[in-house]
């Protein structure tokens, strides 16, 4: 006989779990949906938050940094090559390579400044603005001096672009999500640093080492444009001292953490600006490559480093920035003391890609860290002061480089550049504590 059953008498209160009395139902238990967790529900509103505020930095972060990186990228290959027709020393080359970031470190402290004096987004704006002017300027520059100035305005902008950027990043972002947030930028910058090598070779060989100057600067019109819309107008900071030049007060309130994670970070600025200087130099004057197939291996590098930015910021919102950070540099080292190796267009390729690998690994740590570690109330001042400790790493490695291959060639300094490698990756480990803060609670209230 058919098995009846009125809709009517299957009533479910607002405690019953089964359509049927476990005990007397000929069929499976039938469980229904229970309401959600406060942590499920928490979860899912952290993912939509956090997915907005990645979103929310595409246009005032991303896009200009795209732009920016791909311009550079533009004059690794060829920055080197064109400074050689100027000089005949190494040295010189180094000299004029660490101009831009004698710049920096000449306008890190001062950005800093501005950054609480008139603003974030007036400050990124100005950066743009002094990086067009100096790298036009270099498509007819025709003395080596000339050349040394406009890189050190290029450098000062750069400074001032970069620590308002970071700033920017820093505000926007809460601890547990601002890895993968500054590891976007990392992976955005590298895509930039992907193209821009193998387009820069292409360029100079077909066109003359000066065209890539002129095409960076058209690009980075486009950027400053780009800012200008997206950031809109914005007030600076109101505070009663805001004409006051703290810095100096900052340094001694944070020189512990300065003098171990920022020894850590020069060695590693060292690192990444080294492979910059040696990676061409020692494919165009050692292994007899062509400035093409030097771009291309930076780019085939690159592409390798880029591959790895998300999950570099995977491992520091959930496992620690040490769990990325300490690999990087580790692994950046042997990557680099293995070029002396290299015999051919291969051997540079493998021992350029590993670098790339570790680096990828690495993407986003030290602007991560710093924004960890930057004090509110003195946010500008302090990465200021965390820009000019790695900048001084960035600025000194082409001096080194120069100055070493000079005295006992490419292949030392190769070395020199591995050993503080390792270095920074040691300092990290065991010096530097673990700056990734617990993800608060879903009642907690942030100031």
């Amino acid at each position: 006989p058919a098995l009846k059953l009125s809709v009517a008498t299957c009533v479910v209160t607002p405690s019953a779990r089964y359509l049927f009395p476990p005990e007397t139902s000929p069929f499976p238990p039938l469980k229904l949906t229970e309401k959600p967790s406060p942590a499920t529900i928490s979860t899912s509103l952290s993912s939509e938050v956090n997915l907005k505020s990645h979103t929310s930095l595409i246009f005032p972060v991303y896009v200009p940094t795209l732009i920016l990186s791909f311009g550079q990228g533009l004059l690794i290959p060829t920055l080197p090559i064109f400074a050689k027709q100027f000089v005949t020393s190494y040295g010189w080359v180094g000299l004029i390579l660490a101009a831009e970031g004698v710049g920096r470190l000449l306008g890190d402290l001062p950005a800093g400044y501005l950054v609480r004096r008139i603003g974030r987004n007036r400050s990124m704006i100005a950066g743009i603005l002094l990086v067009v002017v100096s790298v036009a300027s270099l498509f007819p520059a025709s003395t080596t001096l000339t050349i040394i100035l406009l890189r050190l305005i290029s450098g000062f902008g750069n400074a001032v672009w970069n620590v308002s950027r970071h700033a920017y990043l820093a505000e926007a972002t809460e601890p547990h999500d601002r890895g993968r947030a500054i590891s976007i930028f990392g992976g955005v910058n590298r895509i930039g640093g992907l193209a821009g090598p193998a387009v820069g070779g292409l360029v100079a060989a077909g066109f003359g080492l000066r065209v890539p100057f002129l095409i960076y600067a058209i690009l980075t019109g486009g950027a400053c444009i780009v800012s200008a819309f997206s950031l809109g107008v914005e007030e600076a900071a109101s505070q009663e001292d805001d004409k006051t030049f703290r810095v100096a007060e900052t340094a001694r309130t944070h020189w512990r953490v300065l003098a171990s994670a920022g020894t850590g970070q020069l060695c590693a600025q060292a690192v990444r600006a080294g492979r910059s200087v040696i990676i061409p130099l020692y494919g165009a004057d050692v292994i007899g490559l062509q400035v093409s197939d030097i771009g291309l291996i930076l780019s085939l590098a690159g592409f390798v480093d880029t591959s790895m930015f998300y999950l570099a910021g995977v491992i520091m919102d959930r496992k620690g920035r040490k769990f990325a950070v300490v690999p990087c540099f580790a692994i950046q080292a042997v990557g680099m003391a293995l070029v002396p190796s290299a015999s051919g267009f291969w051997g540079l390729l493998g021992a350029t890609t590993l670098i790339g690998l570790g680096n990828g690994i690495g993407s986003g740590t030290m602007m991560t860290i710093g924004a960890d570690l930057a004090p509110n109330e003195s946010m500008g001042e302090f990465l200021g002061l965390w820009r000019l400790v790695g900048d001084s790493g960035h600025t000194g490695s082409p001096l080194i480089v120069g100055a070493l291959s000079d005295i006992a060639g490419l292949s030392p300094a190769t070395y020199v550049i591995a050993t503080l490698g390792l270095i920074s990756s040691a300092i990290f480990a065991v010096l530097v504590p673990e700056t990734l803060h617990a993800r608060p609670a879903p009642n907690d209230k942030r100031k």
